[in-house]
C-alpha cells in the first residue's frame, strides 16, 4: 500500500507540475508587448453600466434547486452624454461596477445562432418601458393592473426564457402572466442595424494617393467628421468623393484620406460622431466579463467612430481590423494589403501571409471566456494589438455559482479588484502573470510537502 501510495503522490505531484507549467505558458501569452491597439469596437454608443434601476423579483429552477434573484431594467451613462435602459441576456455571468459596455452586432454575442433573438427584439418593441401605457399592457396581459417594477421584471423573464433558455418565473403574480403573454405573443424580427460605424475600419495604400472609400453607415441625421490630429502639420486630409475637404456626412456618405505625394510613411486617424437615439434590440457586451444587456430604450445619445489609414513608399502596406465572431468561435483578423509585396505575420504558432493588392480574414480560435492578448507585428515597426475576452455562450448552473443579477453590481470593476472570477479581466497587463506564477509556486510547494511528509512517514503495517 505505501508504494501505491507514494506512485499515487508522484502522479499528482507530475500532474500539478505540468498543468502548473500549462497555465503560466497560457497566461504569459496573453502578455504581449506594447502596440497600437486596434479597436474591436465597430462604432456607436459606448457607456458605463450603473445598476438596476426599476425591478422586481424572479425565481429560477435548475435540477430541483431554485434561487431567488432581482429582474428588471438596467441604466448606463452614455460616453459624452445621454442614458440607455437594458435588459440582461446573459443570466449565468454577474455584472461589475462602472463596467464599460459597447455596442455589439449580435454576431460577437450569446444571441449568434440563438434561433429566438429575433423574438426578444419584439418584446422589447412591445412591453415596457417602449410601451409606457402599462393599464393597456396589463389588458393585453390579462391581467388588473402592472405597476412599472412588475412590468420590467415580467419582461425580463420573457426575455431570459429565449435568451438563455431559462426556467424561471416571476414572483409578482401580475408580472408572471405579463411574461406568459410577451413569451406566447413573440414573432421574429430582425436584428437592428447599428447606430453608427465606418466600413472598413482600417485602411491602407501609397502616399500620393487618396485612400478609401470609407463609408458612412449611420441612423443619425448626420455625423461630424473630425480630421487626423495633426493634419495641419502633415497635410493629410479627410475629403468627400469630390475631394473636397468635410466637416459632416450622412448615411452612405464616403470618405477618404488625402495623402500628399512625398509624406513620410504613416499613419493617421478620422474620427465621426453623432447623436441620436441607439436602436432598440442592440446588444451591449463588456470586456470585464459582466452581463450582456440587450437595449430596451435609449435617450438622444452620443455615439461614435474611428478609421485608421497606413501609407508607406514601398514593401507591404498592411491594414488589419478585428471582431468577434462568435459563429467561428473566435476573433476575425481581416488584412488586406495594398503594397507591392507579401505581407507575413506569425500568430498563435500559424504562419498567415496577405499577398500584394489582397485582403483576407483569418480567423482565430479561442475557448469560452478566454482573456486574449497579441500582437501583430509588420514592416517599418508596423504593430497592432488585439485583446478582450471571448463571451459567446450563456450556460453553467445558475443555482449555487453566485453569477445572478444583483441590484446593484458587484465591486469588481473595469480596472480594479475583487474576489473569484470577477477580478480576473481586471487590473494590469502583469497582474494575470503575477497570479499565475503565485498559483504555480503555491500548488508546487504543496506538492513537495506533501511527499517530503510522505517520505518522513513511517512504513505501514501489512495489510497481508
Amino acid at each position: 500500500m505505501p508504494s501505491l501510495r507514494r506512485r499515487g503522490a508522484t502522479r499528482l505531484a507530475a500532474l500539478t507540475l505540468a498543468t502548473g507549467l500549462a497555465t503560466t505558458g497560457a497566461i504569459a501569452t496573453a502578455g504581449a508587448a506594447a502596440a497600437d491597439d486596434v479597436p474591436q469596437h465597430r462604432g456607436g454608443a459606448t457607456a458605463m453600466l450603473g445598476g438596476l434601476q426599476t425591478y422586481d423579483q424572479a425565481v429560477i429552477r435548475d435540477h430541483g434547486a431554485s434561487q431567488r434573484v432581482p429582474a428588471g431594467l438596467f441604466e448606463m451613462s452614455v460616453d459624452d452624454g445621454g442614458t440607455l435602459q437594458t435588459y440582461c441576456i446573459d443570466i449565468h455571468n454577474p455584472t461589475q461596477k462602472d463596467a464599460k459596455y459597447e455596442e455589439t452586432p449580435w454576431s460577437g454575442t450569446s444571441l449568434n445562432g440563438n434561433k429566438n433573438a429575433g423574438r426578444i427584439g419584439w418584446i422589447l418593441r412591445n412591453s415596457y418601458p417602449q410601451v409606457n401605457d402599462l393599464a393597456t399592457l396589463a389588458r393585453k396581459a390579462g391581467t388588473r393592473a402592472l405597476t412599472e417594477q412588475a412590468a420590467a421584471a415580467g419582461t425580463q423573464v420573457a426575455i431570459w426564457r429565449y435568451s438563455d433558455g431559462a426556467e424561471v418565473e416571476a414572483v409578482d403574480p401580475q408580472a408572471e402572466k405579463l411574461a406568459d403573454y410577451l413569451y406566447k405573443s413573440a414573432r421574429d424580427s430582425a436584428e437592428p442595424k447599428a447606430s453608427l460605424t465606418l466600413d472598413p475600419p482600417a485602411i491602407s495604400g501609397r502616399a500620393g494617393e487618396r485612400l478609401g472609400p470609407v463609408t458612412v453607415r449611420t441612423d443619425a441625421d448626420a455625423v461630424s467628421v473630425t480630421p487626423p490630429a495633426d493634419s495641419a502639420a502633415s497635410g493629410v486630409k479627410v475629403v468627400g468623393k469630390d475631394g473636397k475637404p468635410v466637416t459632416s456626412a450622412a448615411n452612405g456618405s464616403q470618405l477618404f484620406f488625402e495623402v500628399p505625394q512625398g509624406t513620410p510613411d504613416g499613419s493617421a486617424a478620422l474620427a465621426v460622431q453623432a447623436s441620436t437615439t441607439v436602436p432598440v434590440g442592440r446588444a451591449f457586451t463588456s470586456e470585464t466579463r459582466s452581463q450582456t444587456q440587450i437595449l430596451a430604450g435609449s435617450s438622444e445619445s452620443t455615439v461614435s467612430a474611428t478609421a485608421n489609414a497606413s501609407w508607406a513608399k514601398k514593401g507591404a502596406i498592411p491594414a488589419l481590423s478585428a471582431e468577434k465572431n462568435c459563429a467561428k468561435g473566435g476573433v476575425d483578423i481581416t488584412a488586406s494589403n495594398k503594397g507591392d509585396q507579401a505581407f507575413t505575420f506569425r500568430l498563435m504558432g500559424f504562419k498567415h501571409t496577405i499577398e500584394a493588392g489582397t485582403s483576407r480574414t483569418v480567423t482565430i480560435p479561442l475557448q469560452e471566456d478566454q482573456p486574449y492578448d497579441f500582437t501583430i507585428n509588420g514592416p517599418n515597426g508596423f504593430e497592432k494589438r488585439f485583446k478582450g475576452v471571448l463571451d459567446c455562450k450563456t450556460e453553467g448552473s445558475t443555482i449555487g455559482n453566485k453569477t445572478e443579477p444583483v441590484s446593484q453590481p458587484s465591486p469588481a470593476s473595469a480596472g480594479g479588484t475583487g474576489s473569484g472570477d470577477l477580478a480576473e479581466t481586471g487590473g494590469s497587463s502583469a497582474t494575470p502573470m503575477i497570479a499565475g506564477i503565485a498559483i504555480l509556486m503555491v500548488v508546487l510547494g504543496a506538492a513537495a510537502m506533501f511527499l517530503l511528509r510522505k517520505k518522513k512517514a513511517p512504513a505501514e503495517p501489512s495489510e497481508d
